[in-house]
Formats: C-alpha cells, structure tokens, sequence
C-alpha cells in the first residue's frame, strides 16, 4: 500500500482550514478532489471586476487625507473617480458635485468617507439613483442605513477599506 501524503495550501498569514489539508492516495483521489472543489464565490471581486465609475462621497482635495490617497490609488487601477463634496470644485483631475444627484451618469458604486451619522441621506440618494452597490470605508459603520440599503436591493459592503480589498485582490 502507498503512504499517504498531504496536500497543504500555504499561506503564512492564516492557519490552513480542515478542507485545505486533504489526505490522499493516488490518483483517483486527485481526480475526485479537481471536480469536486469549486472557487469560493467572491462578491468583493465581482463588484470589483464589473464596476468602472466610483462616486466618492467626502473626497477631500487634499493630498494628505485618506480619501485622497485611497481615490488616486483606485484612479491608476483604472476606475473613473467621480468627487462629491459640496466644499471642493473638484479633485483627481475630475469635477466635484455637491450631492450624488447632482452626478450624471450611471455610478456603479458609492464609496462613502462620511462619518456614520451622514450615511443614511447618502443611501437615500444612491436608492433613489438605483445604485449598485455601497461601499462605506473602515470605521464607517451604520447599520440601519445598511439594512435600507439592503432591502431596496443594494450590495453593501460596511467597515473595510476599497484600497485593501482590491490589493488583497488584483494587486
């Protein structure tokens, strides 16, 4: 009888999960393990894969603020960054509108650098617009808003960085 051996997926920033480790022998088992595991379906890199055009709500002109630096980094990954800030005339190169109704054109997500308590009358405006898909940065958390959004059929991604998601992703 052969010995078994073990197949391993390395990945030294997480602990291998019990349907990583497979024990086998030979090749029947092979076979059966490439037909029977499917890619985990990914939500984050399909909207991430479709979307082109990214309002950002409190983007900031300057350089030095987070929204800035996450936006320019989305810009050179080739999404088209629309600004909307009611205090800017525009940022990235691009105009900057006071509200998401003022924007012309279909959005494919609304990435919110608001803080929590402004998030629901942004998800008002993106339900009345049929957006897509909301996206609110780290330590932007409101879950009432989020259910709103939810239930008039909107994917909601709350508390996590779009820059991080599309590096651990694409980059």
């Amino acid at each position: 009888m052969k010995p078994l051996r073990t197949i391993v997926k390395e990945n030294p920033r997480r602990k291998p999960a019990l349907a990583d480790r497979i024990r086998f022998s030979g090749r029947r088992s092979l076979q059966y393990l490439a037909m029977s595991s499917s890619p985990r379906p990914d939500p984050i890199a399909d909207l991430l894969k479709r979307a082109k055009t990214i309002a950002v709500v409190g983007l900031s002109n300057s350089p030095l603020r987070p929204s800035h630096g996450v936006s320019a980094y989305m810009q050179t990954n080739g999404y088209h960054i629309i600004p909307v800030n009611p205090k800017i005339k525009g940022a990235l190169g691009e105009k900057a509108y006071a509200s998401l109704l003022d924007v012309p054109g279909k959005i494919d997500i609304v990435n919110i650098f608001r803080r929590p308590e402004f998030v629901e009358e942004v998800v008002d405006q993106a339900i009345q617009l049929k957006v897509p898909a909301i996206w609110m940065q780290e330590e932007v958390i409101n879950e009432k808003a989020a259910e709103k959004a939810r239930k008039a059929g909107i994917f909601v991604i709350m508390d996590r960085c779009i820059l991080k998601e599309h590096k651990a992703r694409f980059g």
